[in-house]
This record gives C-alpha cells, sequence and structure tokens, in this order.
C-alpha cells in the first residue's frame, strides 16, 4: 500500500450534507484539518478513531483510520446483542466506506498526526479530498 506520489488535496465535497447542523463531509475535513479523534458507529459498532486519508478510491468514498478501539457493539432491534472482535482487531488500520458510516461525531481530544510508518499504509486513491500530516 503505498502513496501515490500525484495525489493532490481536492476540496470538492464528495458527500452530500445529511442533516442541517454539518454534512459528514465537513466533519471529516475538519477532524482530519485538526488532527481531531473521532467517535464513529460503523457496522453497529462504536468506535474511535484516528482520521487519516479521506477520498475516492474506485469509484467509492472512502476514509482510511487508525482504529483505537471499538469502545462497544449496539443492540439489533431484536434486543440481540452485535458482537464485536475482541483482542487484536479492535486496533489498527480500517479502511471505511463513507457511506455506511451510520453516524460521526467529531471528539475534543486530538492526536498526533501521522503515525510512524504512515506512508506503507496510505492506498492510492483516485481524489484525496483530506490527508493528515
Amino acid at each position: 500500500m503505498s502513496e501515490q506520489s500525484g495525489d493532490h488535496v481536492d476540496h470538492t465535497p464528495l458527500v452530500a450534507a445529511t442533516d442541517e447542523s454539518q454534512s459528514i463531509d465537513d466533519k471529516l475535513k475538519f477532524a482530519i484539518t485538526h488532527k481531531r479523534l473521532l467517535r464513529v458507529m460503523y457496522h453497529a459498532v462504536l468506535r474511535i478513531v484516528e482520521p487519516h486519508d479521506y477520498g475516492l478510491q474506485q469509484g467509492v468514498v472512502r476514509l482510511l483510520v487508525y482504529q483505537r478501539n471499538r469502545a462497544h457493539a449496539q443492540r439489533r432491534a431484536t434486543d440481540e446483542p452485535v458482537t464485536a472482535a475482541k483482542g487484536k482487531d479492535s486496533i489498527g488500520w480500517r479502511l471505511l466506506d463513507v457511506a455506511k458510516i451510520e453516524a460521526c461525531t467529531i471528539m475534543d481530544e486530538v492526536f498526533g498526526g501521522s503515525r510512524q510508518q504512515a506512508h506503507e499504509r496510505h492506498h492510492a486513491w483516485d481524489v484525496i479530498c483530506a490527508r493528515v500530516s
């Protein structure tokens, strides 16, 4: 997974506004620019993540994150718990499909920016909207 040398940052919104307060596009760009952690609900699991890259990859709007942990699984409408994997699957790099993010909150806590060996984790992107520095 190498960084594409010709990548440039394109500030055109990739995701339309979903509520009156702030679009997910705005939230992701703000969080990356200001190195703020995000609390996201993804596949019915609440996750705390560091957003690193946000853009278009093979026609899909995606977010590359470093997942710090899975806070907890939510319950389905049937009250059956959604199981969350434990152990090594809880921490590490994840590529999220933005359309599948069920909820997104910008946290007050900041992170240090690019992680060690970050360039090995960057993917080839068609369009980059935001990249952590």
